[in-house]
This record gives structure tokens, C-alpha cells and sequence, in this order.
């Protein structure tokens, strides 16, 4: 099998890796029919948890486990879900990540393991007090087509 990340990328995201202050977790699901990119991205995310001993990886079947899907609200494939863990204790933050992450979007993967490895949003605290007025739940999607 022909790794996905080439060695320079593998460097590059080493050194973003150094970042990293405590554990992460990620979730994944996948499943075994009609689900295009799951082989491509498990394999993807494989790669990238092995760059790093703070970060762990938990495979999931959408259909099999779907108890799990439900509990993180995950119901695509390939699915992740981006988590703190402290001991066996998992931290959910809310990142979900549908779909490959390839292109620009894996920026936004690595970027998400190390804000949460922070356990800090980076936002600033205007940002945080605007958003603590919230009443509400909020349900921000992004979404991003590959061309």
C-alpha cells in the first residue's frame, strides 16, 4: 500500500505536531458499502495518528456501532469525530468532520488536533463574551465540495 502522506508532508506536519500539549482522540467512522473516500481517509488518518504519540485513533462502523454514530451525532461515512482525552475520560468538543479531509481541509484537521490537544478555541475573549450570551444552541456547518 502507497502511503497518502509524501515524506515531506509527513515532516511538515511532525513539526506542527510539537505543538500538541495533551491527548487527542479521534473517532472514526466508516462503513463497509456505498461509502466512497472511507478506505482513503482511514488510511489518511492513520498515517497522521502515527505522526504523534499524543493522538489516538478509534475505528468505528456507522452501521455496526451506531450507537456510537448516535452518541457523537455522527450519520456520514467517512466521519470523525476530533476529542480531548484524559485518561479513558473522552472530552467532546463538538468538531465533527465529514467526508476527506484532502486539500485545504486537511489544514483545518491538523489545525483542529492541535486546538484541542490546547483544550483552548484560540478565540479571543470579545469573541468569548459575545458567545456566552448565546441562549441556544448553535449548529455551525461547513461545507466543501472537491473540484
Amino acid at each position: 500500500m502507497v502511503d497518502i502522506l509524501n515524506d515531506n508532508l509527513k515532516i511538515q506536519v511532525s513539526e506542527a505536531f510539537t505543538q500538541l500539549k495533551e491527548p487527542v482522540q479521534i473517532l472514526f467512522f466508516s462503513k463497509k458499502t456505498n461509502c466512497d473516500y472511507c478506505d482513503e481517509t482511514r488510511q489518511m488518518v492513520e498515517e497522521v495518528t502515527s505522526l504523534s504519540k499524543q493522538i489516538k485513533l478509534s475505528v468505528f462502523d456507522l452501521e455496526k456501532d451506531y450507537e456510537q454514530a448516535a452518541h457523537y451525532r455522527v450519520d456520514k461515512a467517512p466521519g470523525m469525530v476530533i476529542t480531548g482525552r484524559d485518561g479513558d475520560q473522552i472530552l467532546d468538543y463538538g468538531i465533527r468532520i465529514s467526508g476527506i479531509p484532502s486539500g485545504h481541509e486537511f489544514r483545518v484537521l491538523i489545525n483542529d488536533l492541535i486546538l484541542v490537544s490546547g483544550r483552548d478555541s484560540g478565540l479571543s475573549q470579545h469573541t468569548r463574551d459575545i458567545l456566552s450570551g448565546l441562549t441556544r444552541p448553535v449548529l455551525l456547518q461547513v461545507y466543501v465540495t472537491p473540484t
